[in-house]
C-alpha cells in the first residue's frame, strides 16, 4: 500500500504549486463565479470569486499519471481520459456562464447529450475488455448479474446519472471536495485488493490533488471548482466504479451525491405536483443553510456522513 503515498504527495505539491499560479491568472482574467439570483443571500458575497479551479487538479493529475503510468492504453489511463473529457465538458460550461456573466451556460439538454455520447466509448471499452465485461456486482449480496445487451444502456445512464450528482453536490465552499475525497480513498483501497494496481494508484492521485485543491476550496474559498472540476470528479468515480464492476455500490459511498439529487428531484415534483416545496431551498445542502448551519458545518457533517458511508461500502464486497 506504500506504493500509494508517492502519487498522492506528488499530486498534492503540483496542485498547491498550481494554485499559486493559477489563482492570481483566473483573477486577472475576471473568471468570476456568478452568483444565482434564487440563492442563498450569504452567497451573494462569493460572485467574483474565480471559479474553474478544476483546471488545477486535472492539471495536477495529468502531470503525476504521465510520470508515475507510461502505458497510455492503461486501465488508469484511460481512466485519466474519462477524468479530463468529462472536465471539458465543465469547462466548456463554465466558459459560457462566464462569457454570459450569468449562471445559465450549457442548456440542460445540450449538457446530458454531450455527457451520453462521451459515455458511450467507456462503456463499449468495459464490455470488450474480458478483464471486466457486462456483470455488475450487488453489493451484500456476494453475487453479481450479467447485464449482456443493456449494459451499455445501463453504463450510459450511470455515467449521466454520477456526473450530474457530483455536479449538483458542488454548491457550498469545499463540499465536493470533502465529500469526494473519502469516495476516491474508498476505490483506492478497493482497486489495490481487487489487483487493478494502476487503477488504485490513478485513485491516490485524484485523492492528493483534492488535498492540494481543499487548500484554496476550504470555506472562505479563494477558488471554486466550477463544473470543469465536478464533471471531471464525476465521470473518474463513474469509470473506476465501472472498472470495478461496483456501479451499485456508489449508491452506497456516495450516498451524499444521491441525497442532493432527490432533493432536487422531490423539490420540484412536489412544486410542480402541490405547489408547495419540501425543502427551503434544494439541493439539500441550501436548505441546511438556511435552517441556520453555517455552510463549514454543513460541509463537515456531510463529510463524516460519507465516512461512515464508505466504511459500510467495505462490509458490503
Amino acid at each position: 500500500m506504500y506504493i500509494l503515498i508517492y502519487p498522492v504527495l506528488m499530486s498534492f505539491f503540483i496542485t498547491i504549486l498550481l494554485g499559486k499560479i493559477l489563482i492570481p491568472v483566473l483573477h486577472r482574467l475576471k473568471f468570476g463565479q456568478s452568483e444565482r439570483e434564487e440563492g442563498p443571500k450569504s452567497h451573494k458575497k462569493k460572485a467574483g470569486t474565480p471559479t474553474m479551479g478544476g483546471i488545477m487538479f486535472i492539471l495536477a493529475s495529468i502531470i503525476t499519471m504521465l510520470v508515475i503510468v507510461k502505458s497510455p492504453t492503461n486501465e488508469a489511463m484511460i481512466a485519466l481520459y474519462a477524468f479530463v473529457g468529462f472536465g471539458i465538458i465543465g469547462a466548456l460550461d463554465d466558459g459560457l456562464k462566464i462569457y454570459k456573466k450569468n449562471n445559465l451556460g450549457l442548456r440542460a439538454y445540450q449538457k446530458m447529450i454531450m455527457l451520453i455520447v462521451l459515455a458511450v466509448p467507456f462503456a463499449y471499452y468495459c464490455m470488450e475488455n474480458p478483464n471486466i465485461g457486462t456483470s455488475i456486482i450487488i453489493p451484500f449480496a456476494n453475487r453479481s448479474i450479467d447485464l449482456g445487451m443493456m449494459y451499455i444502456p445501463f453504463i450510459v445512464f450511470f455515467f449521466a446519472a454520477v456526473t450530474n450528482a457530483v455536479n449538483l453536490t458542488d454548491g457550498l465552499d469545499g463540499l465536493v471536495s470533502s465529500v469526494t475525497l473519502p469516495v476516491v480513498t474508498f476505490f483506492a483501497i478497493v482497486s489495490f485488493a481487487m489487483a487493478h494496481g494502476t487503477l488504485s494508484i490513478f485513485c491516490a492521485v485524484i485523492a492528493g490533488s483534492l488535498l492540494g485543491f481543499l487548500r484554496y476550496n476550504v470555506f472562505p474559498a479563494q477558488v471554486f471548482m466550477g463544473d470543469t472540476g465536478s464533471l471531471a470528479l464525476g465521470g473518474a468515480i463513474a469509470f473506476i466504479a465501472m472498472v470495478l464492476k461496483l456501479e451499485l455500490l456508489v449508491i452506497i459511498v456516495g450516498g451524499i451525491y444521491v441525497l442532493e439529487t432527490l432533493s432536487v428531484i422531490i423539490q420540484v415534483a412536489s412544486f410542480k405536483l402541490t405547489g408547495r416545496r419540501v425543502f427551503k431551498m434544494s439541493p439539500i445542502h441550501h436548505h441546511f443553510e438556511l435552517s441556520g448551519w453555517h455552510e463549514t458545518k454543513v460541509v463537515s457533517m456531510f463529510c463524516i456522513i460519507t465516512v461512515i458511508l464508505c466504511l459500510l461500502g467495505f462490509l458490503s464486497l
